[in-house]
């Protein structure tokens, strides 16, 4: 026998509700696999999204964090290159092994 899931009004409803034959579900309710990061442990549950929303507010800070964390390394990294060549760059031409503009002029 299949049971036809019928889904519900995001207010006021209850998250599921056997009737009429059929499994009524807010739009709301929602299942979320992954892991709890405070505790470690494994997260498959069936939930409302309001009741989600301060956890997965905390993964996205976190995941923030993490991004801002990478750009700032990657821009440290391209600092550090970019002195490097200007160096290398002075370097030459005191030693004249590089043309400079106005002599190419």
């Amino acid at each position: 026998m299949t049971v036809e899931v019928k889904l519900s009004c995001p207010l006021g409803a209850k998250c599921e509700e056997a009737k009429d034959g059929a499994l009524h579900r807010c739009h709301w309710y929602m299942q979320v696999r992954g892991v709890n990061h405070n505790t470690g442990e494994t997260v498959d549950e069936w939930r409302c999204a309001m009741a989600w929303m301060p956890m997965l507010l905390i993964e996205n800070s976190g995941m923030q964090r993490s991004t801002s964390a990478a750009v700032e390394s990657f821009r440290n990294a391209m600092i550090e290159g970019n002195i490097r060549i200007q160096n290398a760059m002075q370097a030459a031409i005191e030693q004249k092994d590089v043309p400079t503009i106005r002599e190419i002029n």
